[in-house]
């Protein structure tokens, strides 16, 4: 079935992880055997013939550069343009990728439009992976601490931005993120507000309970949430809460349910914990989408947005996952649980493209 991923780090894989993503799974853990800079070496699990081979045809691709102050402990850059730079020479790969017929940028209706009617005339002609068709992307920031001053935002659409999630993790300069506190500060509002002048898609994901009130009470614009899960299934300000599902619910807006271990199952410990000792499986990743569908009374606000090899591999999601084709597994346990077709196909790719059809048919 045709699926959207709406959160995937591709280019950081690329360029922090110095992976070719046009190579199988299984070549690059090859070229990573014995190296240990990162937990994650030798376990990937994305590359763009993984996502060919499961159908993903269309996904949210990001570009990711946290600002860290003096005293912050978490990675980044230690100034606003160096994180911009960052940036820059992440969209450079992604043109790359482009120039090289492995991905097309999506960013208008039109543009949705062509590329699914591709997609769908490959994937009839290779039913087994759509061999050789450029993944569509949907160019996204998360954390908006690499936009200079609000102007960045405007440079930024014009070569095809089309969402911001305005926080990552810690204090932020616009907002602040996961494990962090505070309301929306002047330029984080200025930055929504700047963000509804271009209809652009504001991204709830990871924004701290304090701002993520505030933006749901001044955003009037697009929202979805990329990849959040439940905050009654694992209790951390990382997840949404019930009240926070209805808010983005009443908002119309598609939370992706992510793949990352420690948000999917409670008691995660880093570094101890395996995806087999703490039993995760994908089975959990529908118990996440399927409280979601509880709440919202229907299967319209929840689809997929795994965050896989978004800094873990197969260390740190589910253990019956060895690469991201495998999301091809989820229809079938979604029909185990009593879902319908067509409630399987919301899930699949519906909702994401019901949302941009709307999202984008106000911007033409």
């Amino acid at each position: 079935m045709f699926t959207i991923d709406a959160h995937l780090d591709l280019a950081m894989n690329a360029m922090e992880w110095n992976r070719d993503l046009r190579l199988p799974v299984s070549e690059l853990r090859s070229r990573e055997k014995g190296m240990t800079d990162k937990p994650d070496r030798a376990k990937a699990t994305v590359s763009l013939p993984a996502l060919r081979e499961g159908n993903v045809g269309l996904v949210v691709a990001t570009q990711i550069a946290r600002y860290v102050a003096p005293g912050n402990l978490l990675p980044g850059w230690a100034s606003p343009e160096q994180a911009w730079a960052q940036t820059q020479g992440q969209l450079a790969w992604y043109k790359a990728m482009e120039a090289d017929g492995q991905m097309v940028m999506v960013s208008d209706l039109a543009g949705l439009e062509a590329h699914l009617g591709r997609w769908q005339a490959a994937s009839d002609e290779h039913p087994a992976d759509a061999a050789n068709t450029p993944i569509g992307y949907i160019l996204s920031l998360e954390g908006a601490d690499s936009l200079v001053t609000p102007d960045h935002l405007h440079i930024a659409h014009r070569y095809g931005l089309r969402a911001v999630g305005p926080a990552h993790y810690g204090p932020g300069r616009y907002a602040n993120g996961t494990d962090a506190t505070g309301r929306l500060n002047p330029a984080g509002k200025t930055l929504l507000h700047e963000m509804r002048q271009l209809n652009m898609i504001l991204d709830a994901t990871h924004l701290c309970d304090d701002a993520f009130w505030d933006a749901m009470e001044l955003y009037d614009g697009p929202v979805w949430a990329s990849h959040n899960n439940c905050r009654a299934l694992v209790d951390h300000n990382r997840q949404f809460s019930d009240d926070m599902i209805r808010a983005l619910v009443a908002k119309g807006a598609v939370i992706g349910a992510a793949l990352d271990a420690w948000m999917m199952v409670p008691h995660w410990q880093r570094g101890v914990s395996t995806p087999e000792s703490m039993h995760c499986t994908m089975e959990v990743m529908i118990d996440h989408i399927d409280h979601i569908c509880q709440l919202a009374g229907n299967t319209l606000h929840v689809g997929i947005g795994t965050d896989l090899d978004g800094a873990f591999g197969k260390e740190q999601c589910p253990y019956d996952l060895n690469t991201i084709a495998d999301l091809q597994t989820i229809p079938a346990l979604l029909e185990k649980r009593g879902y319908a077709a067509a409630d399987i196909e919301n899930i699949m790719h519906g909702n994401w493209l019901r949302f941009l059809r709307s999202a984008w048919r106000t911007d033409q």
